[in-house]
């Protein structure tokens, strides 16, 4: 299948069914862009130029992360405002982009024919087809304006130059709090009234499946998108649908102070602490070469070769002390600890409806946390710290962006960059299989998806990848 509509990037997956299942699956990034190999040589701060580039629709996140690996490089803390004002960018970035997956790329799968004979099918593709719905003129003018947060904090998205190792560029004053204020206010109307029908305080309050389901029964399909989701999930049984390896990795989210709001960690039959000494990554089903074994990102090769034999990608393969691990949204909130999200993930593992949820609930648990930032910012304190780079220097930036876990490893030699990997989320999701033949998340999540009667490419594939709302050309950046 492919290349998927409505995803960011190239994406083909290869398919075995048997008997209308899918019995295993190789998937595959096939465009190859070499960001990596274009920084090296480069000043250490031409990273802040060139890295957001590599995507135009999370571009926000590359910038965190390789102000951070700058920071790191050179033992520098951001100032408390610095710090506010990224998370607020961050955040406008990451919830504009949860929300566009759930309106734009997932929702639409449910208005295909195939769903036409479904009792709910008129109800769903009134509101989500494809450009032509209800929902997408009601939800582009919210997230517009939601996005001229990004104009007063950040000058300009995407690729702005305000986020800086030490915090940004961009002062705030007291009329621009108001302003922001202002917005966030509009947007929590939107989501209050369209996406959950319900205050954004009794959606994150929900904290088990009991509670969820007497929520559901309280707020009437007509009343909301989050409820009309709910009901497509009970239907389609999408909590049995696109179970991966139920690890989980987060690096945590939204740093103040040196201490992320959301947790970071590992989970892995329980909770677990997060050594990214035992991160590699695997090229032996990757078109790279000049790398025999998986490497840590410090010491990693990024040499492209389209000839090698056994290859099907231009994908690395991301491992956790050898472990396959999902990241995102759902990870993020499991990591954290959110009542409902572990209780989920306890009774059904980690699922198309279950990433839905998380991201959902991410979007609630992120605006209330916006409102908290902006009231904490002091206009007339530093938004900035400044250091020199020493010539001779290492460090990494850590990152949760919408889609997960994203990580930049930089070496410095000479006042130059020597070396510049990436590992960003979809490497993680979308990884091909490694040097033991394990599978990737996605790949393993594809195993066991069925076909409906008369389809030759199943839709349950299309609701399995958006799940991860993947984004290609992070993947190969």
């Amino acid at each position: 299948m492919g290349p998927f509509n409505r995803v960011e990037g190239d994406l083909e997956v290869e398919l075995e069914i048997q008997q209308g299942q899918v019995v295993s699956a190789h998937v595959s990034s096939s465009l190859y862009r070499g960001f990596e190999q274009i920084l090296q040589g480069k000043e250490p701060w031409d990273a802040l130029v060139y890295t957001p580039r590599i995507c135009g629709i999370c571009s926000v996140s590359q910038s965190v992360a390789a102000a951070r690996a700058l920071a790191d490089a050179q033992g520098l803390n951001a100032t408390t405002n610095g710090d506010l004002a990224i998370n607020l960018i961050l955040a406008n970035e990451n919830i504009s982009d949860h929300l566009t997956h759930f309106y734009l790329f997932f929702m639409p799968d449910f208005a295909r024919q195939t769903y036409s004979k479904e009792p709910w099918y008129t109800r769903v593709a009134e509101r989500f087809t494809a450009q032509t719905g209800s929902a997408t003129r009601e939800m582009l003018p919210a997230r517009a304006q939601f996005m001229h947060l990004m104009g007063l904090l950040a000058g300009k998205w995407p690729h702005s130059l305000a986020i800086q190792p030490g915090g940004t560029t961009r002062s705030v004053e007291m009329q621009e709090k108001a302003r922001i204020q202002a917005i966030l206010y509009g947007f929590r109307q939107f989501l209050q009234t369209k996406l959950f029908g319900d205050s954004l305080e009794n959606i994150v309050t929900l904290d088990s499946i009991q509670a969820l389901e007497q929520w559901r029964a309280d707020h009437k399909v007509d009343n909301s998108d989050f409820s009309l989701f709910l009901e497509l999930a009970d239907h389609l049984h999408l909590s049995r649908l696109g179970r991966a390896s139920d690890r989980f990795m987060s690096y945590g989210a939204y740093v103040l102070d040196s201490s992320p709001t959301f947790r970071q960690g590992v989970w892995d039959n329980g909770i677990q602490t997060l050594d990214t000494q035992t991160i590699t990554e695997d090229i032996s089903h990757s078109w790279m070469g000049h790398q025999k074994d998986p490497k840590h990102p410090f010491n990693g090769i990024t040499m492209p070769d389209a000839e090698i034999e056994q290859a099907y990608t231009w994908c690395k393969a991301p491992r956790l002390n050898g472990r396959v691990m999902e990241v995102g949204a759902l990870a993020r909130q499991q990591i954290d600890g959110h009542p409902l999200i572990r209780e989920l993930v306890l009774h059904s593992g980690g699922n198309v409806q279950n990433r839905v949820i998380a991201r959902l609930l991410e979007i609630a648990r992120g605006v209330i946390l916006m409102e908290e930032w902006v009231r904490a910012i002091k206009p007339k304190e530093p938004f900035c710290n400044h250091n020199a780079m020493p010539k001779e220097t290492q460090g990494y930036g850590l990152v949760e962006a919408a889609r997960g876990s994203l990580g930049h490893w930089i070496k410095i030699k000479r006042g130059r960059i020597l070396n510049y990997q990436i590992i960003a989320p979809t490497t993680w999701n979308f990884s091909p299989r490694d040097n033991q033949d394990r599978p990737g998340a996605l790949e393993l999540a594809l195993q066991g998806a069925q076909l409906r009667e008369g389809e030759s490419e199943p839709v349950s594939v299309q609701h399995i990848v958006r799940s991860f709302d993947p984004c290609m050309v992070c993947t190969v950046h």
